[in-house]
């Protein structure tokens, strides 16, 4: 990550631009602030860490921009007005790149596609990795829209490459967490949803991509005949699955060793060599699922701004199917808060900010997404600023 280490700062006065990058306000806490940033159309922050004889300056990752370039230009900038006698600096201003991905949507582009979508059928692949067996399915199904969820950057770049240079049209890829893009899909709105040899994670299962909770939107989200196939190597993972998904209503599971099929990893390939069994899951749900009523707006009222400065703490509340952490708070030079917060299911957490005024209450940079225990750690979070016992 970009950073610059410097061991002074000189005071400048805020609002300031330097070149095409703008420093708006900061805002304090303890041993860091946070600066407000503009640059090549993207706002975020740059936050200042001080380290007792030195001082760190890098992108808040919370806000980080996906064009790396804008960090770089504000570092620079950051330095050029901020900074004295600079210790060490890892940054490289490079000639942004005009250039639109074809393929990699971020999740409201891909409710917009999906409001309108012309294709027949929708296929979902978590966890893609290559790319050959969603290449495959986007070939052979042409007719088929197909969604690709990857969290993994630099394996959705390269399948991006193959899927321009193979011509496909069919193809839309997601650099996030499937977890929480299934959480924006519609009811009964996808045909068929791949997990190929997801990450075991034996000793961590509650980093797998199944639990009860996935299986559950699996059901919501096929159509009427609709499937969901799990290809694994892990025994214990397929145990797994076939337990999350085996009390479902309306469901039927087909279990199969050492199948067959027509594309493969090059992992499997490998473990193909190595005599190692195969284990496909296939579950099929029949029938129809309610839709989700997700009209909230997430906003906030009858906040108090001094009350919540004065009685701010860092805390945690569990609920059942999801938490609530109030992380930090940061003070602008004009009285207003900045409260960093952690939030929604455990599965699936969000990250966000709040700016706190007098007026009212916002999330600063983008809302959380419209899933339903992040409606519900919302409705927590407002009354808990609300509530004496912060």
């Amino acid at each position: 990550m970009p950073n610059i280490v410097a061991k002074n700062l000189k005071n400048v006065e805020l609002p300031v631009k330097f070149n095409e990058v703008e420093f708006i306000w900061e805002a304090k806490s303890n041993d860091e602030k946070l600066i407000y940033t503009k640059a090549l159309g993207c706002e975020f922050c740059l936050v200042v860490k001080d380290r007792g004889n030195s001082y760190v300056i890098k992108c808040d990752k919370l806000t980080r921009p996906a064009k790396l370039e804008a960090v770089q230009m504000a570092l620079e900038a950051y330095k050029q007005l901020f900074a004295s006698d600079v210790i060490s600096q890892a940054t490289a201003v490079k000639k942004p790149k005009n250039l639109e991905s074809k393929y990699i949507i971020n999740s409201d582009e891909l409710l917009n596609r999906l409001e309108d979508c012309e294709y027949k059928r929708i296929f979902v692949e978590i966890g893609f990795g290559s790319g050959r067996h969603l290449l495959y399915q986007a070939k052979e199904n042409p007719e088929a829209l197909i969604i690709g969820i990857e969290v993994y950057k630099p394996a959705c770049l390269q399948v991006e490459n193959l899927a321009g240079i193979n011509r496909l049209k069919n193809i839309v890829l997601l650099n996030l967490d499937a977890r929480l893009v299934m959480s924006l899909l519609k009811s009964n709105s996808i045909d068929r949803l791949f997990l190929h040899f997801p990450v075991p994670w034996g000793k961590s299962k509650m980093r797998r991509v199944v639990s009860p909770q996935f299986a559950l939107e699996c059901q919501r989200t096929l159509k009427d005949g609709g499937t969901f196939e799990l290809r694994s190597d892990d025994r214990d993972y397929t145990d797994f699955t076939i337990g999350c998904f085996m009390d479902l209503k309306n469901a039927n599971i087909q279990i199969f060793k050492n199948r067959f099929l027509e594309i493969s990893s090059k992992y499997e390939d490998r473990w193909i060599r190595q005599n190692k069994d195969i284990y496909d899951v296939i579950c099929a749900f029949y029938g129809s699922s309610d839709e989700l009523d997700l009209d909230f707006k997430f906003e906030f009222s009858g906040l108090e701004l001094e009350y919540i400065k004065s009685n701010f703490a860092n805390k945690t509340i569990k609920y059942s199917d999801h938490f609530l952490h109030l992380e930090r708070i940061y003070i602008l030079d004009n009285g207003d808060a900045l409260v960093r917060v952690a939030f929604g299911s455990f599965y699936r957490p969000e990250h966000r900010y709040l700016l706190i005024s007098r007026q009212n209450t916002i999330y600063l940079f983008k809302k959380p997404l419209l899933t339903p225990e992040n409606i519900k750690a919302h409705n927590n979070l407002e009354d808990m600023l609300k509530c004496a016992t912060l």
